[in-house]
């Protein structure tokens, strides 16, 4: 395929708080046993792109762990596949201002790309995007850009596109929030190279760094074409410990938890063997995603559960996340929290939040 992926795994959200302190937005763990950036590359590899870059560019090291060789995903390649990109000079001795910046701190890799077109992926997107589809109407359009769109949700803060008699962009909205004209942009793009290195180019002699401001609405205003392609599934981009929250719980929806994971388009992610989870005979589990090699003998009930947790007898967990290794200790209660790895809770404590605003527990800590 004439088409080469460009991830974006550099993000780390200050909204995301303590979940984000050491790792990126990509390699957040999700839904009992993967990780965001696990949606970008299965898109990718299921559309047939084999070659893919990885922008990076600190607290990658859970990252670099996590994805290795891309093998997990059928992109790891003696020549092309999987090559991940770590920062090269200062860039102003901050972080990226933007995707436009970004891109162009990697302009060097861009170059050589032997493909034609590029698809540009945030991997903190989540979607199970029909990709192959996508390309397919880029290729027959003839427009130098093609974007993905999603219905507007009106609490969220969006691009829109807004689209001619003729399908086509003609009007790019920025940072709108609540009911109105267009389309929601996913920010994941398909660009013809020579276009994509064109609007880099300006953007980098006029010391500009934002993809949508300076890029796009720079092409749409010369008279290129952006086409449209609308994603009619799931699709949450992870911003905020609010965005984590309500995507997770979302996945204890058989709606939700489909469009996300069809049988058509597998989600794969780096693989570890463990025994089965153990339930014990006190133990109740209701509407909840149990991993592997958990030891249950409390009560759980809507919350999701990674590998290795341990709920103790008389301990209940309600409406939570809790990540690998975590240990809830007998009689001990916890509502609406997020749990990092290797928490610790005690005897008789009691953790609670709110749907709106739950408590995130840091990596490691002992209560």
């Amino acid at each position: 395929m004439d088409v080469h992926g460009i991830v974006y795994a550099y993000h780390s959200s200050a909204a995301l708080g303590e979940l984000t302190r050491t790792r990126t937005n990509a390699s957040l763990p999700f839904a009992g046993r993967y990780r965001l950036i696990d949606f970008a590359l299965s898109c990718l590899s299921n559309a047939g792109v084999r070659d893919v870059g990885v922008i990076m560019q600190r607290d990658f090291q859970s990252l670099l762990d996590h994805v290795a060789g891309g093998k997990a995903w059928d992109i790891s390649r003696r020549r092309g596949g999987m090559r991940l990109l770590p920062p090269f000079g200062d860039n102003r001795g901050g972080d990226y201002a933007g995707t436009a910046e970004a891109l162009n701190a990697v302009m060097g890799y861009l170059r050589d790309i032997p493909q034609d077109h590029i698809v540009l992926y945030p991997a903190d997107v989540l979607c199970n995007l029909d990709l192959t589809a996508a390309i397919r109407q880029h290729l027959r359009s003839g427009c130098g850009i093609t974007a993905v769109t999603t219905s507007c949700d009106p609490d969220v803060e969006h691009y829109r596109f807004v689209a001619g008699e003729d399908g086509l962009a003609k009007q790019l909205l920025f940072r709108q929030v609540g009911h109105g004209a267009g389309e929601a942009a996913s920010e994941i793009y398909i660009a013809r190279k020579d276009v994509l290195l064109q609007l880099l180019d300006r953007c980098e002699a006029a010391n500009r760094f934002h993809f949508h401001t300076d890029c796009l609405a720079a092409y749409l205003a010369d008279g290129g074409k952006i086409d449209l392609f609308q994603h009619e599934g799931f699709l949450k981009r992870i911003d905020s410990v609010a965005d984590y929250y309500s995507a997770s719980m979302a996945m204890l929806k058989p709606g939700p938890r489909g469009d996300l994971f069809p049988a058509d388009r597998p989600v794969r992610t780096k693989e570890r063997s463990d025994v089965s989870t153990y339930y014990g005979e006190q133990a109740r589990v209701e509407n909840s995603l149990i991993a592997d090699g958990c030891y249950i003998e409390g009560s759980v009930k809507n919350s999701i559960l990674f590998r290795g947790v341990r709920v103790a007898p008389g301990a209940v967990v309600e409406n939570c996340i809790l990540m690998q290794d975590t240990t809830v200790a007998s009689d001990a209660t916890m509502k609406y929290i997020i749990a990092d790895k290797d928490v610790t809770v005690s005897e008789h404590e009691l953790l609670a939040g709110s749907e709106k605003l739950p408590l995130v527990i840091p990596k490691r800590s002992k209560l």
